[in-house]
């Protein structure tokens, strides 16, 4: 029996991959009465190709196949795919190293991308601006991220999968997982449940000094008469020091341009509303953020900067250089919110960039599943289940 907990994309991928390797008897707990309630359905669902990872990372290495593997799923499940492709546009002349930085590493993750002129970029999207250069990916596109999540969850339930919903993990009992309904016994436990992903592993005695702390996504959206200003997907060139990729404009599946996600800190790991999951654990979130303001100047720089944005006029500041003919009122509020839980190593005082599989003895545990993690997933399987699973059957 393989317990997988969390039915996000990362436990779903991980239990297709499974099944695919002809191994069934699994069941997935979830805490939630329905899938998508946090970050997998939550995010823009920009399929990226690649762009932004150090190439000897995970991230860099199951991009651009994850990419590639969702497309063919949503072709076969005949499932919304926007191949729209995307331009990361360049503000200031300072910024054009750093796009050069993106081109390189492209190039080393096998990504397929062009360097373009200002001419070429009003071919592709007409009232993108930029600063001499911009990056065009062709292979970026665009799905429905909860499509995908049925869809999986049907394909499992058939393939004989049990999916347990609201089903909260609470603790270990003499190598049981006790819940807030039943207790399960288990040969192997793979824990995919994100944002509480580093919790569950300090209930297995692992990952003791790695911790979450949330950043809340906040999105606007572009006023409907003014949608035919964005084809696909205009990105800001990052700082490439950190793990976020900026504001950033995409054409969503029934027309809707997204403006967005900021990456301000949040005070709980399910803090989409202000007063959402406030308790406890709040203080102590916020003393890790004390912490990091403190210690890490690239942290203090992006709060500080992200921070600003909750302020219209500031958000709009960031924006209106990237495209032609937006003013400040054409950017409405949205409900549409995110967390992203960001792992942090705190004995070094540092975001860690990278996902990160730590096993011990039968447990799995997933952590730093952030972006590009729904793009990744089938191919991040494909290796968590062969380099950490099927070894131990042979």
């Amino acid at each position: 029996m393989i317990i997988i907990c969390g039915a996000g994309i990362t436990g779903l991928s991980l239990a297709k991959e499974l099944v695919k390797q002809g191994i069934k008897d699994i069941t997935i707990i979830e805490k939630e009465a329905s899938l998508g309630k946090h970050a997998s359905g939550r995010n823009s669902g920009v399929l990226h190709a690649g762009i932004y990872y150090t190439p000897d990372s995970l991230k860099a290495k199951f991009c651009l196949r994850g990419n590639l593997l969702m497309k063919q799923y949503c072709k076969e499940k005949g499932l919304t795919l926007i191949e729209s492709g995307k331009v990361i546009v360049t503000k200031k002349e300072s910024e054009i190293p750093v796009l050069h930085e993106l081109y390189r590493r492209a190039k080393a993750n096998g990504a397929e991308v062009e360097l373009i002129d200002e001419k070429t970029l009003r071919e592709i999207e007409p009232y993108a601006k930029t600063c001499e250069q911009a990056l065009y990916s062709p292979l970026t596109a665009v799905i429905n991220p909860k499509e995908i999540l049925d869809s999986l969850e049907k394909d499992l339930e058939s393939a004989g999968v049990k999916i347990e919903k609201g089903v909260a993990l609470r603790g270990l009992k003499k190598g049981k997982l006790l819940t807030n309904k039943d207790t399960f016994s288990f040969e192997v436990f793979i824990n995919a449940a994100g944002s509480h992903a580093d919790r569950i592993a300090h209930l297995f005695g692992l990952a003791k000094q790695y911790r979450i702390v949330p950043f809340k996504g906040l999105y606007k959206k572009l006023k409907k008469e003014k949608s035919y200003l964005v084809k696909g997907n205009i990105y800001p060139v990052p700082d490439i020091k950190n793990p976020f990729l900026g504001v950033h404009f995409t054409k969503v599946h029934d027309g809707t341009v997204y403006v967005g996600p900021t990456a301000t800190p949040a005070f709980g790991r399910e803090n989409y509303k202000l007063l959402d999951d406030l308790g406890i654990e709040t203080v102590k979130i916020l003393w890790r953020d004390l912490s990091l303001l403190l210690t890490n100047e690239k942290f203090r720089n992006t709060a500080i900067t992200e921070i600003k944005k909750y302020l219209k006029a500031n958000f709009y500041r960031d924006v209106k250089e990237m495209i032609e003919g937006v003013s400040p009122t054409d950017l409405l509020p949205s409900k549409k919110v995110g967390i992203r839980p960001q792992l942090i190593d705190i004995d070094r005082k540092e975001l860690v960039m990278d996902f990160l599989v730590i096993k011990d003895a039968n447990t799995l545990h997933i952590l730093n599943a952030i972006s590009p993690a729904f793009t990744s997933a089938f191919a991040f399987a494909e290796y968590v289940v062969r380099e950490y699973i099927l070894e131990n059957k042979e």
